[in-house]
């Protein structure tokens, strides 16, 4: 089954973009996933090709209006398209490792890309889009976000990745961030690889990479220590 990745934007030159080069861009030539960009503005109905109004109620800026957006999204993905319908967001939910397995293991995906202040919530509603953020702060529309999402995506698909082992021993995947990396020269500046990376007592290696993962994940992202610590809490005991 191929990822197929329909993108609704107002710049559709913006793509492929970097997913044309890399690991992304040789799958895309060898047809492991398709990319699709669509012009939203085709389906504007004045001679300016309008697609945004002024925000009901008042205030700056200007939003995408929902009945251009809505007919571009519906001839994009019928009704019986098994593929989720992501609106890229600030204030979705954040993306995550998990979320992105779980796109990696369907049929692909439908972003819609915001612009201006934002996306009438009437089609939000009505077309069921997921809003997905990657960070809390705001780019000027989500072509970019929606670029880090098929990247994050693509990358786990079969075949990919020439070794397969890469994406499961990085950071996030185990709910803890990746342990410090070395290879050669063994001394740099001075500075010697870890002595326990060139014991070759690989149950050492792997407890002192557990320890750094522990490590760097306690000092630098408390939130996602504090979730693992609470998921090993409720893991059950085993027999004995």
């Amino acid at each position: 089954m191929r990822f197929d990745a329909t993108v609704l934007t107002l710049y559709p030159e913006m793509f492929p973009g970097p997913l044309g080069a890399s690991l992304a861009g040789k799958a895309l030539a060898r047809g492991d996933w398709h990319l699709s960009a669509r012009q939203i503005r085709d389906h504007a109905t004045d001679r300016h090709r309008s697609v945004d109004d002024t925000p009901a109620g008042g205030g700056a800026g200007m939003v995408l209006r929902p009945d251009i957006l809505a007919q571009a999204i519906d001839s994009a993905s019928a009704a019986d398209d098994p593929r989720p319908r992501l609106l890229m967001s600030p204030r979705g939910r954040p993306l995550d490792q998990a979320r992105v397995r779980d796109l990696a293991a369907g049929p692909g995906a439908v972003i819609v890309c915001g612009r201006f202040e934002g996306v009438d919530q009437r089609v939000i509603d009505s077309r069921a889009l997921e809003e997905v953020s990657i960070g809390d702060y705001i780019l000027s529309g989500g072509e970019i976000a929606a670029m880090v999402l098929l990247d994050a995506v693509v990358r786990l698909l079969p075949g990919v990745m020439g070794n397969a082992e890469s994406g499961a021993q990085e950071s996030f995947e185990a709910g803890l961030l990746e342990h410090p990396h070395y290879t050669r020269p063994r001394d740099f500046e001075g500075i010697q690889i870890p002595d326990v990376l060139t014991s070759g007592d690989h149950a050492r290696i792997e407890a002192w990479r557990q320890a750094e993962a522990e490590r760097l994940t306690r000092d630098r992202r408390p939130d996602l220590w504090e979730a693992h610590r609470a998921a090993k809490s409720a893991k059950p005991a085993k027999n004995t």
